[in-house]
């Protein structure tokens, strides 16, 4: 059923893609044979085998109009700098955000919802004062349990917000019923949409949009995902090649008392202190207060007695002073 899905898709990219195929041959006396379609799907597919994120299984359905075409070409062109930076972060996060997808038995695809949200930057803020991955306001993030005080704010970190997320996109589902329109609301709000489908008298995505029911933004919100999902699972069909991709994400999770500061700690573990601090995102000042007892936080893998240790003579020092 898979290599069915798989061949279904491929003839999709293939002839919906804004890129084309060359048919002629050249005129001399080597001239190649032009491609028959099996000979174009299995290039296509002997690239993608390449890639780790040429995955050309659907689990959301896909759309292809002018909206989706538009972001497309903009990412391929415009936004080429931006996209490709998504991309090689994507290697790095995706596989986590899609493990806690597939756990809760949600659609992997619902993961370019970072890509779009935030490009899988952890200190991501947008206009609206939206904070992390999945882009959290205070508000929502506070009903879903994520906390936030003067130094720590759990919209940031990549696990808390995408098990938040999950709870929330589950509320959307159970209430919408289509995932066009959980993106649609988790974008511009529940209540609003509610109000725009009880007015319209309709929950089709693309007849709201029709009807100019629904903001801008969100009018624009599902097209950019979809567009997303299409170069992701086939970039070098797209043009996006070379990427550096990073390793996927890491870590174990030790508990260190308050006054603990991580520049001194990642200075000590050998690893950049930004790279430290991105790991513990929701440490936004970079420090767990001294009047807070204890905290968990992440460090690399296979770092957890080097942290042990050093943390005892930390402690040992401060006795002594």
């Amino acid at each position: 059923m898979n290599v069915m899905r798989t061949f279904a898709v491929l003839c999709f990219i293939l002839f919906f893609s804004p890129l084309s195929w060359s048919t002629t041959a050249p005129m001399n006396s080597n001239a190649v044979k032009p491609q028959t379609l099996k000979d174009k799907l299995n290039s296509l597919a002997a690239k993608t085998s390449r890639s780790h994120s040429d995955n050309l299984i659907f689990d959301l359905p896909v759309t292809y109009n002018k909206k989706v075409s538009r972001w497309v070409a903009h990412y391929q062109g415009p936004g080429n700098r931006w996209f490709r930076t998504w991309l090689q972060r994507s290697y790095k996060y995706m596989p986590f955000i899609q493990a806690e997808l597939k756990k809760a038995g949600l659609p992997l695809d619902l993961a370019y919802m970072v890509m779009i949200e935030s490009g899988f930057a952890p200190n991501a803020v947008s206009h609206a004062s939206a904070v992390g991955p999945w882009q959290f306001i205070e508000a929502t993030g506070s009903r879903y349990g994520l906390s936030k005080n003067w130094w720590l704010d759990e919209r940031r970190d990549l696990k808390k917000s995408t098990l938040a997320a999950i709870r929330y996109i589950k509320d959307l589902h159970a209430e919408f019923g289509s995932w066009y329109l959980v993106a649609a609301s988790y974008n511009m709000g529940e209540n609003g949409l509610r109000r725009k489908i009880k007015k319209h008298g309709t929950k089709d995505y693309w007849t709201l949009i029709k009807l100019n029911a629904l903001p801008q933004e969100t009018q624009e919100y599902v097209p950019k995902i979809l567009a997303a999902m299409l170069i992701s699972k086939a970039p070098n069909l797209y043009g996006f090649r070379d990427l550096e991709t990073m390793e996927p994400l890491s870590y174990e999770v030790v508990v260190v008392p308050g006054g603990t500061d991580l520049g001194p700690l990642a200075d000590h573990l050998g690893v950049t202190r930004k790279s430290l601090k991105d790991l513990n995102a929701e440490l936004y000042l970079g420090y767990i207060p001294r009047q807070v007892e204890k905290h968990f936080i992440r460090v690399p893998k296979g770092a957890g007695k080097i942290v042990s240790s050093y943390l005892t003579q930390q402690t040992r020092r401060v006795a002594l002073e």
